[in-house]
């Protein structure tokens, strides 16, 4: 049992955006276990179809099913049970891989479970990726901070306020899980489009890709949960 429990970062939708480090440790997995969203309309996997475009046997693969919720209570049982499966397949001696979008340890609600098996003393390795708005500044041919910029990422949380102080201080933001915040950040905008850039991004890496710096064609429409803005102060 010397090899370590692997966290793999899948990058944002992109298959070709996995590191060469992690697509063989995930060819190299006896088990790979995957998140999967649970939704009124059944279960839907960016992961998984990340996993597919890769020709990883399906055979191999276990999704663990995530209700959309902000009440963290029935997730953390999704995770309870991922710990204790993961425990059983290692100590089993397979080769055992979790997999997460963007990087496994920026926003990723899988560090609980890193988190855990380090208390249990099971050994874990992680494989770092692409976050979704790294690869949404290469989309846009941007230079997301140049020399001295400050940059403040926010997780859903911005609201108008907030987001209004740090352009009037000339600081750089990246909005991720932007549907969470979409009303605070849109008086933002209007608020303040002679002052700053407003770059929006949905479903980075996926056919659904789509990526603008013109309010107009995003301000009126419902913002999807793969989305992000990037924020730059003229």
């Amino acid at each position: 049992m010397s090899n370590p429990i692997h966290f793999v970062s899948l990058g944002p939708g992109d298959p070709e955006l996995i590191t060469l480090k992690g697509l063989r440790t995930l060819r190299q997995a006896d088990l790979i276990y995957c998140p999967a969203t649970l939704t009124k309309q059944g279960h839907t996997s960016r992961a998984m179809e990340i996993l597919k475009d890769l020709d990883l046997d399906e055979s191999r693969i276990s999704p663990f099913a995530l209700p959309m919720s902000k009440q963290r209570s029935e997730a953390l049982q999704v995770y309870d049970k991922l710990f204790n499966d993961a425990i059983r397949a290692y100590q089993a001696g397979l080769q055992v891989a979790i997999v997460a979008e963007g990087d496994a340890g920026f926003y990723s609600s899988i560090q609980y479970i890193y988190d855990r098996l380090t208390e249990a003393k099971i050994p874990v390795r992680r494989i770092a990726g692409v976050p979704a708005f790294i690869a949404a500044g290469a989309l846009a041919g941007i230079h997301i901070a140049k020399q001295e910029e400050e940059v403040r990422v926010i997780p859903g949380t911005a609201s108008s306020a907030s987001l209004s102080a740090a352009i009037e201080r000339k600081q750089v933001c990246v909005i991720m899980k932007l549907s969470a915040c979409g009303e605070a950040v849109k008086e933002c905008v209007r608020k303040y489009r002679d002052q700053a850039r407003f770059l929006y991004f949905e479903h980075i890496g996926t056919d659904k890709e789509l990526h603008t710096s013109v309010p107009e064609e995003w301000l009126d429409k419902k913002i999807p949960y793969f989305s992000l803005l990037i924020v730059q102060p003229y």
